[in-house]
């Protein structure tokens, strides 16, 4: 009975004991795995502590949903601080610099140079407080050390005794070769009796991509003409009078504003002096209505590497031409150092190029639509022209308007250039509004 009782209560309590050998084996050999991996890598790491962030291409403007990835400034590994650039990302418009919101280290990069990107894409992948000290990051897992039973240096060939490190000292460095013996005289070659053959020297061709902005530039001009009945008048203009004001005082304007006077601020505050006495220049069209603007916003044409961008001066009626003269300093340079933003060209209600800088005598410039009308610029040239009945040597400058004639008529265009061309020829005219 009582061995019949055992055998029952061994049939029970096995299957818990089985169960409870079995949960402790796996225990086991889970603690052996980690263990191993313990010694191999020195250090276990819960990558699920570190603050991983993935960064997306930032909003650029209202009228921009893509663009092209030009170049990362960081790669995988580098340290990067908060507000530090990391990549930059080329548009139709401008280059927007895409910077990191935390500091850390960049662990990957999620799209290619070239690649096309659109707003709101995962872009790269930042470990957020991470360090990089001597050319790793601190919070990266820490480089497979060779095991003591790994040999340190290579073995040496078959057949080839090892050198030890005293035998290594004392061999002797590669002998120089022998210098060349000095060259027999040369003796005069005999005349070729061969024809000689001239070299037509070399001819090749060289195919790049377009930027964007360089697309995006031609896909405009191409519209305007499309678009705009364009029509260009000219006048001339004597410089002789701005060229004595400034003669007279570019010296004290630097040294109180520290702005160099130049020939755009008074060009910028005559246009806009004649913008308000023809405000059809400082129109658009929009669908069937006309827009007139109340205010002047002048765009000034800027070269730069990457092709011509125009941003806008906002508010001329209101400023100095000392005031223009500086805000034109602050964005040609902000144009080329490519930091140019696209706030900084949004808008504009006029255009001003000004090709004379490159020598250039007279040209037709095309609108910037949706524009009614731009000013052309050209070079300073001494010409004899009747004065008082005398012929004496001026300084003289073409100017021209290309006016969109659906919106500009002719009166308007030449009383638009007439009243520029008084202004310049009589400054004081800017000051007194007449």
């Amino acid at each position: 009975m009582q061995s019949r009782i055992a055998f029952q209560l061994g049939q029970t309590v096995t299957p818990a004991l089985r169960r409870t050998a079995l949960a402790s084996s796996t225990t086991k050999l889970a603690f052996q795995h980690a263990q191993s991996l313990f010694s191999q890598r020195g250090s276990l790491r819960l990558y699920s502590d570190a603050k991983y962030r993935t960064i997306k291409v930032p909003h650029m403007a209202d009228s921009i949903t893509e663009g092209t990835l030009k170049s990362w400034a960081k790669l995988v590994g580098e340290q990067v601080e908060q507000d530090e650039e990391v990549a930059s990302i080329e548009t139709d418009k401008v280059d927007i610099p895409v910077n990191s919101p935390v500091g850390g280290v960049i662990r990957e990069l999620l799209a290619n140079e070239e690649d096309t990107v659109v707003v709101g894409q995962d872009l790269f992948k930042i470990e957020e407080g991470a360090v990089v000290e001597g050319g790793a990051a601190q919070s990266a897992p820490k480089a497979e050390e060779p095991s003591s039973s790994e040999p340190i240096a290579a073995a040496p060939k078959k057949n080839e005794p090892a050198a030890t490190p005293v035998a290594q000292a004392a061999k002797p460095a590669a002998p120089k070769e022998a210098a060349a013996p000095a060259p027999a005289k040369e003796s005069k070659p005999a005349a070729s009796t061969s024809p000689v053959s001239f070299s037509t020297g070399e001819r090749s061709e060289r195919r790049v991509k377009m930027n964007r902005m360089r697309l995006r530039i031609s896909e405009r001009l191409k519209q305007s003409q499309n678009t705009a009945a364009s029509l260009t008048t000219f006048n001339e203009i004597d410089m002789s009078n701005l060229i004595d004001l400034r003669k007279t005082y570019k010296d004290d304007v630097l040294k109180t504003h520290g702005v160099k006077l130049g020939y755009m601020g008074a060009f910028v505050k005559a246009s806009t002096h004649a913008l308000q006495a023809v405000p059809e220049v400082n129109a658009s069209i929009d669908g069937d209505h006309l827009v007139y603007y109340d205010y002047c916003d002048v765009s000034v044409a800027v070269a730069t590497p990457k092709g011509l961008v125009t941003p806008v001066l906002r508010n001329t009626e209101r400023m100095s031409i000392v005031d223009v003269e500086q805000e034109i300093a602050n964005l040609g340079k902000k144009a080329r150092d490519n930091k140019i933003t696209v706030e900084d060209m949004a808008g504009g209600t006029f255009t001003i190029s000004n090709g004379g800088v490159f020598g250039s005598l007279y040209g037709t410039p095309i609108i910037n639509m949706p524009q009614a009308a731009i000013l052309g610029m050209h070079a300073i040239k001494e010409r004899p022209v009747v004065i008082n009945g005398k012929i004496e040597i001026r300084p003289m400058m073409y100017v021209a308007l290309s006016y969109d004639h659906r919106i500009i008529d002719g009166r308007e265009a030449v009383t638009f250039l007439v009243k520029l061309k008084e202004a310049i020829e009589d400054p004081r005219r800017l000051l007194l509004s007449v």
